[in-house]
């Protein structure tokens, strides 16, 4: 997990711990629910990441329950896609897996005179999956890194065969590996973090959606393939990681929300807001329900883990400034 990640997660994992066990509902009950209010009209759209496209359309439905003369559009073909939007305005919303690059804010700012103002939703625990049958215990990011990276920066061997990772009864068999095309942000994420920003392999099969990386794993006993946990099926299991060699960590709440789960990240849309001033209306409602108790509901019903109440408060204030 990147260290800003870990610091913003660990100040709420004591009171948030506190009110939900492993085996409980991981919603902070301290978040607030949502209340309409009138004057919230037209039309919103939603233009960026694949792995919040189905979060998205949730909380459209749940926001349209509210507000049904709103109409909102949405659409996930990668968070690249997102910051070209944003500036040409053709979307309210720029949903995307991964931060924002410097060259992006750079562009964005010359444009507007200030910065992408980043709202956090969520939080993903970033998963390497595997058949739902692969006896592995696990994986260190340095055997990632090998598995994955052409250029190794990790310093692991090119591991390329299921013997390397010590399954002995699939000696000689070669890893399947699946993966993102280069628009996602998951993509980009995992070759940071996973791959010390080297480069993929060949080999791996770029999928144009999360959904498509994890049904290729489900249906190929010897692959391996990386997406958001909330496209976890009954045919894959994700693996538990390690980031220095040492004990395994499950992609569970608790270890993102520690950062013992090595892949951890926030799920993030941005939006166009000038300073000192507040968003639009029914954009600002918007994101108000998704941080509202109804709106981190949907996060944990669509496999996310939610946001604990004190960065949901947080956020919601400087969007409202």
């Amino acid at each position: 997990m990147n260290r800003l990640v870990t610091t913003l997660l660990a100040a709420s994992a004591v009171s948030v711990s506190a009110t939900a066990s492993a085996a409980e509902s991981h919603l902070d009950e301290a978040l607030p629910e949502y209340s309409p209010v009138a004057g919230v009209s037209g039309s919103l759209s939603s233009v960026g990441s694949d792995t919040l496209n189905n979060l998205m359309t949730l909380w459209a439905e749940g926001f349209k329950k509210a507000y049904p003369n709103v109409t909102i559009s949405i659409e996930g073909k990668g968070s690249s896609t997102a910051p070209p939007a944003l500036m040409e305005g053709t979307s309210q919303f720029g949903p995307m897996s991964r931060p924002m690059k410097a060259e992006e804010i750079d562009t964005f700012e010359k444009k507007f005179g200030y910065k992408p103002t980043e709202v956090r939703v969520a939080i993903d625990a970033l998963a390497v999956f595997a058949h739902k049958d692969n006896p592995l215990e696990g994986l260190s990011l340095k055997q990632v890194d090998g598995i994955f990276s052409s250029t190794r920066k990790a310093g692991s061997e090119d591991i390329t065969e299921w013997g390397q990772l010590g399954v002995e009864a699939w000696k000689g068999r070669p890893i399947s590996l699946y993966g993102r095309n280069s628009a996602s942000g998951t993509y980009g994420f995992f070759q940071e973090h996973a791959l010390g920003k080297g480069d993929f392999k060949a080999t791996v099969k770029e999928q144009p959606g999360s959904s498509a990386v994890v049904q290729g794993v489900g249906g190929d006993p010897y692959a391996l393939g990386y997406s958001g946990i909330g496209y976890k099926t009954s045919g894959v299991r994700a693996l538990p990681l390690s980031s220095g060699g040492g004990e395994f960590f499950e992609a569970s709440y608790d270890n993102a929300l520690s950062g013992d789960y090595p892949l951890a990240r926030f799920l993030v849309v941005y939006v166009n807001k000038k300073p000192g001033e507040p968003l639009p209306k029914t954009a600002l409602e918007f994101l108000k329900f998704v941080l509202s108790k109804e709106g981190q509901e949907v996060v944990e019903k669509d496999g996310y883990y939610p946001l604990p109440a004190e960065l949901a408060e947080e956020v919601i204030g400087s969007l409202s400034e």
